[in-house]
């Protein structure tokens, strides 16, 4: 850091402490879900804070002048869920060794495991933003620091720094130009190709679909569609991380950056995917039914993705966490990143080791994965 100028790291427990304008200077738009908007309609919803074990610590980064350089979203967790990408094994080995995993930092966006900047700087290295988030884990008691689903850059980056690194896997699917979902079919198999449009059959019988946002999204509608949430995580065996306040919330604040995808029967909708848009990217995020339809999920959280994303032009469809029934329907196998400071010597070295075998794997399942693709070999 000698070759820097000093600069000044505050954290903050409110948003509005920082700013719109402020923040989003640092953020930029191209991904919603570390923008101001997605991350109040969190705090404001009470889907962070309070009693949820997420309580906001944002981090700003100011020069020796007090300009605002850099910005993350961070987190003081009393546990690990919601997070996607899982550490419950180091807690419980260092918890049974005599140590205390929790409270720990988390720089991530909250229940969503959607890979982007975590680090949001035009200024400050990456090295000075490690050593900046390694000063706050220590000066407030915490085990360790977590940043999850970051950029490739970023990872480097904290890798350079010392930081353990860790991979994962999602699937997404590409749009090399396809102006309809027929072009998108002709690069399957024949095999693929036939599977989808039975499932795509079945799915839609007796149903309508529609892409919904902006002010289209009513309050009805959001009523509607946390029922569909609730049932999945009913059907999940999870707790509702999101409260009821934070979809409208989100619908207010991000407008025509949320799309809805609906399924109704006889003009009363049963089933809901929530999507964002991001700089050509089509985010997909909650779903839910509240009636049994064949292959319905696989409707209307990918293939509708699929149409929406070749007619709006976009580049990308990202699905969302896990999934490897996703290859067969089009979405091919990606790398996720994050990477993870640890205080303590003898946890940091266990870890160290596990995560060296770990990246093996992943990327050997990766190549596998990448040879069973569903596309045509010519």
């Amino acid at each position: 850091m000698a070759d820097e100028t000093p600069l000044q790291v505050e954290n903050f427990s409110r948003l509005a402490e920082v700013g719109q304008e402020v923040w989003d200077a640092c953020a930029g738009d191209c991904n919603p879900f570390v923008s101001y908007a997605f991350l109040l309609a969190l705090e404001q919803s009470g889907s962070v804070g309070g009693r949820t074990g997420w309580y906001p610590r944002y981090l700003v980064v100011r020069d020796a002048g007090g300009k605002v350089q850099a910005v993350a979203p961070v987190y003081a967790k009393t546990h690990s869920y919601g997070e996607y990408v899982f550490d419950h094994g180091w807690a419980n080995a260092f918890e049974r060794a005599g140590g205390q995993y929790y409270p720990k930092l988390q720089v991530a966006a909250p229940f969503s495991p959607v890979p982007g900047p975590r680090l949001l700087t035009h200024g400050p290295s990456l090295g000075t933003m490690a050593a900046a988030l390694e000063a706050a884990c220590e000066a407030s008691g915490c085990s360790s620091v977590h940043v999850t689903f970051c950029t490739e850059d970023e990872w480097d980056g904290l890798g350079q720094a010392g930081w353990l690194q860790r991979l994962g896997t999602q699937f997404h699917w590409e749009n090399p130009g396809y102006e309809s979902f027929e072009d998108f079919l002709a690069a399957l198999s024949s095999r693929k190709r036939k599977a989808i449009r039975r499932e795509r059959r079945e799915a839609q019988a007796g149903l309508q679909f529609r892409a919904l946002s902006g002010a289209e999204l009513t309050p009805g509608v959001w009523k509607r569609f946390y029922e569909f949430y609730l049932s999945t995580v009913e059907r999940k065996w999870g707790g509702a991380y999101l409260t009821p306040e934070f979809f409208p919330l989100l619908g207010k604040y991000l407008g025509e950056k949320v799309v809805l995808m609906l399924a109704e029967r006889n003009g009363r909708p049963i089933a809901g995917a929530l999507n964002l848009v991001g700089d050509g990217v089509l985010y997909g995020r909650n779903w839910g039914c509240t009636e049994d339809v064949p292959f319905l999920h696989f409707e209307l959280c990918y293939y509708q993705a699929i149409e929406y994303a070749i007619a709006q032009g976009f580049r990308r469809v990202e699905a969302g966490a896990q999934g490897e029934h996703k290859i067969q329907r089009g979405y091919l196998p990606k790398p996720t990143y994050s990477a993870h400071y640890i205080a303590h010597p003898g946890l940091r070295e266990a870890v160290a080791r596990f995560l060296d075998v770990e990246r093996e794997e992943v990327f050997r399942v990766l190549e596998e994965m990448v040879k069973e693709g569903p596309y045509r070999r010519d």
